[in-house]
């Protein structure tokens, strides 16, 4: 994989490595480091979106700006793509791609790179993420397919893109939430401070209630955390002095520690895991390591 990452071209490297990245300045690297010579004007109808882009509601008014602007200066920079069996699959530049289309181009220039799935993948979820304003749910999509498809641990991620540990752990947290609460993070009626109180719980019914009442009261997060904790109940037949307020502290460092639900609770660590991978997941953050795995 190194051999092949090094071919590919100045610049990729660091986008494939494991520290901090800066996109634009690799794709601004890549466009500098490609002879002239090599820029083909290549038929707008014959590109395909990347299947990885995350994105899935683009500003119509900024795209209407931005071919505004082709229409007097061209397409300024290069668009990266990758030949196909059928025409050219997107790698960088999807806005450019679109609003040349509005501004009723023909072509487009275009650097053709040779890249795996994974690699396409991984551009275009790094590319969206840094510079496209993700909407929060179609940002923790992103970072969850990254980690899901790479194996890259969610510390190692969050070096990638100058994040904290715990900025991950929440922002991927909201994945568990049922679909309609989704929905309403991604239309910004419910904010990330509630969606991450709201995945601490497990009763989909409860979390739904809740979040219409986020909607329906403007409670704030602190008012929703208040609500939360109002409405836990210690088992009658725990002893008080060993289900203290230390084992919920201890509950809150581990669930943002390993980024699911833990309880403690009778001389018991219970950690709830969705899927064998989210397991593995668990397990790497704890440096357990099985023997023949």
């Amino acid at each position: 994989m190194q051999t092949r990452r090094r071919a590919l071209g100045k610049g990729l490297e660091q986008l494939f490595s494991n520290e901090r990245i800066n996109f634009q300045e690799i794709e601004e690297t890549i466009v500098k480091n490609t002879d002239e010579k090599d820029i083909s004007e290549i038929p707008v109808d014959e590109i395909r979106s990347n299947p990885y882009q995350p994105r899935k509601i683009f500003n119509e008014e900024a795209l209407k700006e931005l071919a505004a602007s082709i229409e007097v200066h061209g397409v300024v920079q290069p668009i990266i793509v990758k030949k196909s069996i059928k025409g050219y699959e997107l790698i960088a530049g999807e806005r450019r791609t679109r609003a040349a289309k509005l501004a009723g181009l023909t072509t487009i220039p275009a650097i053709v790179k040779d890249f795996s799935d994974d690699e396409m993948m991984e551009i275009a979820l790094i590319e969206n993420i840094q510079r496209e304003n993700l909407n929060v749910l179609e940002e923790a999509i992103a970072y969850d397919k990254i980690i899901k498809t790479t194996g890259v641990t969610q510390e190692v991620l969050a070096k990638k893109f100058g994040k904290s540990r715990s900025y991950i752990t929440n922002i991927i947290g909201i994945l568990r939430l049922p679909e309609q609460v989704q929905k309403l993070i991604a239309e910004n009626k419910i904010s990330m401070g509630h969606a991450r109180s709201l995945s601490k719980l497990e009763d989909n019914d409860k979390i739904i209630a809740l979040a219409d009442s986020v909607i329906k009261d403007e409670l704030s997060v602190r008012q929703l955390e208040e609500m939360l904790r109002e409405n836990v109940k210690l088992p009658k037949k725990v002893n008080r002095e060993t289900r203290n307020q230390h084992y919920l502290i201890y509950e809150n460092v581990l669930s943002e520690k390993i980024g699911s639900k833990v309880k403690i609770d009778n001389f018991k660590i219970e950690i709830s895991f969705d899927s064998g991978k989210d397991l593995e997941r668990i397990l790497e953050i704890l440096n357990v390591d099985i023997e023949g795995e």
